[in-house]
């Protein structure tokens, strides 16, 4: 059954406590903040070998995008796969897949074009993978639990990419760009090797899906494409998509100048860094916060206000302002990060129970893709109007988005409900004719 807060346990607010003593969550959650240590130790290293081999910026650009942009297009194509095989082997498999290409980097000096190609194959199949894991998350943590999980792990996944970033700017000085991506292999492989172990082995249909996934028995690349076609068809699954995918565009693009603005602003070196921290410390301090503190239906109705947070203290950059403002105002624009908690209990009650590992590999991929966007579409407007511009306009648009959600979240109607009584979408999500 798809895990939904029921009457008697609506508004009920879980404790991060109760999520960890779930065994299959604790597992998932430990190894997922393993493996984004490795990918930020992976992506920075790989980036640090392009550069040093070739000297081009632009490569070493491509070498980063490498490992996000594919991934829309694996979960356009692949997508379905995460609801028709079994998740231990999806799980298991990803990590090792993500193992074996780190040590082929590590250890074999191909062309850069052929390294690149390594890098997108993996992030091809990146989707499937979490895909699967998100869904059996969802299977295994029933209402607020859900939501708490879902917090746990952008808290975790915030902290474990600052580290790993750290971490590969240590390793890559003490034992080079190679032997650095041979020791993300040894991560990832820890984590392929606790999922296969600790992962008891079940079918689609044992982890609350159907066997087979949507689409039945046809073939894995059309019943990909019919069911994200489905997916983003459905008003109510679209519109929360776009809500969690527009806004943090927004803000990826402005925290992608925030080098150039420091740099244009003259700040003392090293005052970047500072900058940079600021929106994830805001961020984990945010999910903290709403997710600790506030009941369910009181998260969901902070949703737009939440929004807005994360939007206005951007507009505040037009002025230009100094370190100390511009901390605070980056500060408060990462608490404001918060509001994808009140989106997550309504996401899932809209997904069609059958397509959950897809829609959960689609939203990761398709808000991975738009951040990558954000930065290089921001950083041609800065050309033309300034970076503190440019970020006080992406600051604009977050509140747009804000005010646009206002006009069709579930929380400003008076008989709002999360449970899947009132989701006319539940059941749209057929697969394609044989």
């Amino acid at each position: 059954m798809t895990p939904t807060a029921g009457p008697a346990q609506g508004n009920h607010r879980a404790t991060y406590r109760e999520v960890l003593a779930e065994p299959r969550f604790r597992l998932l959650f430990s190894t997922r903040t393993v493996a984004i240590t490795a990918d930020a130790l992976r992506i920075t290293t790989f980036t640090v070998l392009v550069f040093s081999a070739t000297g081009s910026p632009l490569l070493s650009a491509v070498a980063f995008g490498t490992g996000f942009v594919p991934q829309l297009f694996g979960s356009l194509l692949l997508g379905s796969l995460a609801d028709r095989l079994p998740p231990r082997a999806l799980i298991t498999g990803g990590y090792a897949l993500t193992c074996a290409a780190a040590l082929l980097l590590a250890l074999v000096r191909m062309p850069i074009a052929a390294s690149l190609g390594v890098v997108a194959l993996v992030s091809l199949a990146t989707p499937v993978f979490h895909g699967a894991s998100s869904r059996l998350v969802a299977q295994s943590l029933e209402g607020d639990a859900y939501v708490l999980g879902r917090s746990l792990n952008n808290i975790a996944g915030s902290g474990a990419q600052l580290f790993g970033l750290a971490l590969g700017g240590a390793v890559v000085a003490a034992l080079g760009p190679r032997r650095a991506l041979a020791v993300s292999a040894v991560l990832y492989f820890g984590c392929a090797l606790a999922v296969r172990v600790g992962l008891p082995r079940l079918q689609p249909g044992e982890s609350g899906g159907t066997p087979g996934g949507a689409g039945g028995g046809s073939g894995a690349v059309r019943a990909s494409l019919h069911g994200a076609g489905l997916l983003l068809h459905g008003r109510t699954v679209r519109r929360l998509m776009l809500a969690q995918w527009l806004p943090p565009a927004f803000v990826a693009g402005a925290e992608g100048l925030i080098v150039a603005y420091a740099g244009e602003r003259g700040f003392a070196p090293g005052r970047y860094a500072v900058l940079m921290g600021c929106l994830p410390v805001g961020m984990l301090v945010g999910d903290l916060l709403v997710g600790r503190l506030l009941r369910p239906r009181a998260r969901e109705r902070l949703v737009v206000p939440l929004i807005a947070l994360a939007g206005l203290p951007l507009i505040g950059f037009a002025a230009e302002p100094g370190v100390g403002v511009s901390s605070c105002l980056l500060l408060l624009s990462g608490l404001g990060y918060a509001y994808g908690l009140g989106l997550q209990r309504p996401f899932l009650d809209a997904l069609p129970q059958d397509g959950q590992g897809q829609a959960f590999g689609l939203l990761g991929s398709g808000s991975m893709t738009l951040q990558g966007v954000g930065p290089v579409c921001l950083g041609a407007v800065a050309a033309g109007t300034g970076t503190g511009g440019a970020m006080a306009l992406a600051g604009g648009a977050v509140a747009l988005t804000a005010g646009w959600i206002l006009t069709w979240h579930p929380s400003t109607s008076p008989n709002h409900s999360t449970g899947p009584e009132n989701n006319t979408e539940q059941h749209a999500y057929s697969p394609p004719a044989q």
